[in-house]
């Protein structure tokens, strides 16, 4: 709140100012239901309008449908889709939650740019191209070519666990700023809005997923833009911005230590952030999908540079305005008076603050979080889709279904994972901040999921057996890493230095608290390690690493040598060990092309 205010105001208590701040007026609202409605407008127009939607209700076989509804006939642009990546990435979490850690932390975190840049590159050079060049509809498809349908399902689950623990998180986040500006209870707008996806995501497709975050992405950035213009203006300029962080000790670098305990650290940023964010580009359904929504390898290329240049300037964007709104909150902590119940509303207090009085403008705010959160629930939505029709019903039941039957199975998916979804908003009210939370949550399964895709594309004497097991161990490992992390952080016994923030120039009287001026520090390190209390970015490489090494493991011992198609191995390495067997030339389309079969026997370790 800035802290120039009329002296009138300083008779206020904490209950009238918090009153004061919700006026989300009629326009605000309109500016919200404009935005639902056009997402839903655009479903409409895909799923039951468009042209191509109407060639295929002619198509002659449920894969075509499927193919239609899930990638898009494989025909989609690169500009979309990059936008799409973009609004996949970016919901809510992000936008709340990287203005809390530049609040509560400090600018560390902004330096994981870096490992978002690399992992770009290995998706772009190791990853992506043996997903387009075996054009596959599923992205655990991979793991039943690599090594079995036991894999595959694996894989499968894994997604599906991540899917449903990450969506409630989604949904929460811009349900709490909504209950910041309006004063409407989070359970009330949550099934409206969650309804209103489900919607344009079960009749569109991906169609509809990738327009509406394509729009939504525009929104994303133009809201965060007004935001920082007001809030700069707000601050007395950049210059004081910048002073007030670096007195405040915001300012600051990643430490440049092996300590893995260390929250934000060069070496988490750039090994743990590297790892999960190349988990994040690369193996996960709902991002192959776009990938292979597009023709060739080099436009996903194209869309994917697209996407990391967009990302990494919303990313900078939104840590600038932690910057503004410490600036304006670090002398009257809003937690500490109770102005706002959790750190993630810090972000919609100061736009209350500062842009309330102007129609419309507060609507347009929620609108741009609601948007972020819309376009990572619709994409996992579709994703879901994808994953039970491909990977769930396809390899295990031998009848094919009709063209009736796939629709009603994609579209019933869509449903029933959204009604869950929705419903499980109850369970994470209470669980801390959301962007450390969600990537934890993530770690548990972005982890053994990364470790078994790069030994399938990298280590050919990775085996059948081997890859299960280490999976498993993976799994099992982190789970047990993340509960322990969980119960010490809620135990006090294990915590995170803040930076300080004081009560003593407020304007507003609230209830005195004797610890209010008082920063929580981290306990005594009585130089014992636990691995549970390393920090949340290296939880993806740690299961990783778990699998990798069990995997190899076992495959030495259990050798269950087998057939391979070098087509399944990343680039990288793939001249290395193909070798042509015989070579045929097919149809397809009407054109001639070169099906070169190249394969190999792995034994004893070695390409015979």
């Amino acid at each position: 709140m800035n802290n120039n205010v009329d002296v009138t105001d300083i008779k206020l208590n904490v209950k009238d100012v918090k009153s004061n701040l919700q006026h989300f007026g009629w326009i605000d609202y309109s500016v919200f239901l404009f935005m639902l409605i056009s997402c839903a407008a655009v479903g409409v127009y895909f799923g039951f309008i468009d042209k191509n939607r109407k060639r295929k209700r002619s198509a002659s076989n449920a894969t075509e449908i499927a193919q239609e509804y899930l990638l898009g006939g494989r025909q989609m642009t690169i500009v979309p889709v990059a936008m799409s990546l973009v609004a996949s990435f970016i919901s809510g979490i992000s936008l709340l939650g990287l203005v809390t850690e530049m609040y509560t932390y400090g600018t560390q975190y902004l330096f994981v740019i870096s490992a978002l840049i690399l992992a770009g590159l290995l998706t772009s050079y190791v990853y992506m191209p043996v997903f387009h060049d075996l054009r596959l509809e599923s992205c655990c498809e991979y793991l039943e070519k690599r090594f079995d349908k036991r894999m595959r399902l694996f894989g499968s689950v894994l997604y599906t666990l991540h899917t449903i623990t990450f969506l409630p998180v989604v949904i929460y986040v811009p349900a709490l700023a909504f209950n910041q500006v309006s004063g409407i209870n989070i359970y009330i707008v949550t099934p409206f809005v969650c309804a209103t996806c489900i919607f344009y995501t079960l009749v569109g497709g991906i169609k509809a997923v990738v327009w509406t975050d394509c729009i939504q992405t525009f929104m994303m950035i133009g809201t965060m833009l007004i935001v920082i213009g007001k809030g700069t203006v707000d601050a007395y300029g950049f210059g004081n911005i910048w002073d007030t962080n670096w007195a405040g000790g915001r300012l600051v670098f990643p430490e440049l230590t092996l300590d893995p305990k260390v929250r934000h650290s060069t070496l988490a940023l750039l090994v743990g952030g590297t790892t999960y964010f190349t988990y994040i580009l690369t193996l996960n359904q709902g991002m192959v999908q776009r990938y292979l929504a597009l023709p060739t390898v080099r436009k996903a290329k194209y869309a994917l540079s697209l996407y990391v240049f967009t990302i990494s300037f919303l990313i900078a964007i939104c840590c600038y305005a932690g910057l503004i709104v410490f600036t304006l909150y670090s002398q009257c902590d809003p937690l500490k008076t109770k102005l706002i119940s959790a750190p993630d509303q810090l972000l919609p207090l100061f736009v209350m603050d500062s842009l309330g009085k102007y129609p419309g403008m507060a609507g347009l705010f929620i609108a741009g979080i609601f948007s972020a959160a819309l376009s990572s629930l619709s994409t996992c939505l579709n994703a879901m889709a994808a994953v039970v029709l491909e990977d769930f019903y396809k390899p295990f039941v031998r009848k094919p279904l009709t063209e009736r039957q796939t629709s009603f199975l994609m579209k019933g998916v869509v449903f029933l994972v959204g009604i869950v979804s929705t419903a499980l908003v109850f369970v994470v009210a209470k669980l801390g901040t959301v962007l450390q939370l969600q990537m934890s949550i993530a770690g548990v399964t972005a982890g053994p999921v990364f470790g078994v895709f790069t030994m399938g594309m990298l280590m050919p004497w990775v085996k059948r057996k081997g890859a299960f097991y280490g999976g498993v161990s993976g799994l099992i490992g982190m789970t047990w890493i993340l509960y322990k992390a969980q119960s010490d952080l809620a135990s006090g016994e294990f915590t995170f230095p803040k930076k300080p923030v004081y009560t003593d120039n407020c304007s507003y009287s609230f209830e005195f608290n004797a610890y209010s001026n008082q920063t929580r520090t981290e306990n005594a390190d009585d130089g014992s390690f636990k691995i549970q209390h390393v920090s949340y970015l290296f939880y993806t490489i740690i299961g990783a690493v778990i699998t990798i090494v069990t995997s190899t493991i076992v495959s030495l011992i259990l050798d269950d040598g087998h057939e391979s198609d070098p087509m399944l191995f990343s680039p990288v390495i793939r001249k290395f060990i193909a070798i042509p067997h015989h070579a045929s030339i097919v149809e397809q389309d009407g054109n001639e092309v070169d099906c070169t079969v190249h394969t190999f026997v792995l034994q004893d370790n070695k390409v015979q």
